[in-house]
């Protein structure tokens, strides 16, 4: 009974840094639209110019912000998964060579080419499944997620094969979101600071956090987004760069890298009137590699796994 009612305090507090996040986009807008564009902006052709380009940004990031955080992680297509009698024999196995050679002989017709060090397929002993290549085990959403890059507190979710085109649009809305309130607010920021200034001192503290706020979210993104833009165009993720995928012939970070063009466009998709948007988009099997390099088509196939 405790623990179980541990496991569903700990499920709600995760979702604080998303109520956070919804919380200073809801000020934001309250800022910046009241307080600024009504109250504090003089010109009409000004507050036309500065609301119709900020909306548009808004719902691009909040677009791109949801569907990261209600995307479903892709599932491991079922043939990845061991029989109980599988599971029983392999448990009944105490010597490691023994149980490399049930593993191997469980994943022979597998398109898996990433290993462990001792040269064993990767066995996820909780989800008892074989591993497909670029999948691991998320101990916070306790499921293993296909091309995992990391597990992140600000949406509550896995990032993954299913939702990281998303998350990169996220963050670059999000940053595009606060640089755009930066540049606009910077004039009425400098004018908080001279005495004759006309705007209402509710109004001028609510521009002065909302600079300070844009500022600082904006220098802790560009960091954040130029790092995710290194990892897609060598197509690695955030656990494959601290620790290289193991193939046959060693470890290898830069085992999945196609050419920065097609890694590219392994994320986005190959229509580029779709890449800027947080949809799903689906890349020929020409800017795909097979299994030994990477992520093979065939998991797209699957019904369980969401088609990039």
């Amino acid at each position: 009974m405790a623990p179980s009612f541990i496991r569903q305090c700990c499920q709600v507090l995760r979702w604080l840094p998303v109520v956070f996040i919804a919380a200073v986009v809801v000020w934001s807008y309250y800022a910046y639209v009241v307080q600024m564009c009504i109250f504090t902006v003089d010109s009409v052709l000004e507050k036309v110019l500065y609301l119709l380009f900020y909306h548009p940004l808004l719902i691009l990031f909040n677009w791109s912000y949801i569907q990261t955080i209600f995307t479903p992680n892709g599932k491991v297509p079922k043939n990845f998964y061991l029989s109980q009698q599988e599971v029983e024999a392999l448990d009944a196995e105490l010597r490691e060579d023994n149980q490399r050679a049930l593993l191997t002989h469980y994943a022979k017709n597998l398109p898996i080419q990433c290993k462990t060090i001792s040269g064993a397929p990767r066995y996820c002993e909780k989800c008892k499944c074989i591993k497909p290549d670029r999948c691991h085990h998320c101990s916070v959403c306790s499921v293993c997620v296909l091309k995992m890059d990391h597990h992140c507190p600000w949406v509550n979710n896995c990032v993954g094969f299913s939702n990281y085109k998303f998350f990169i649009l996220f963050l670059g809305y999000s940053l595009l979101y606060c640089l755009y309130i930066a540049a606009t607010s910077l004039q009425y920021f400098i004018e908080f600071w001279t005495v004759n200034s006309n705007t209402p001192t509710a109004g001028r503290f609510h521009i002065l956090f909302l600079f300070f706020v844009s500022v600082m979210f904006g220098c802790s993104l560009i960091s954040l987004f130029c790092y995710h833009i290194f990892l897609i165009l060598r197509n690695r993720t955030t656990l494959e760069a601290f620790r290289a995928p193991i193939f046959q012939t060693g470890p290898d970070k830069d085992g999945f890298n196609i050419g920065k063009m097609n890694n590219f466009i392994q994320v986005f998709g190959d229509n580029k009137y779709k890449v800027a948007l947080p949809i799903y988009t689906r890349c020929l099997p020409s800017h795909l590699r097979e299994s030994e390099y990477g992520l093979s088509d065939k998991y797209a196939k699957d019904e369980h796994v969401i088609e990039i």
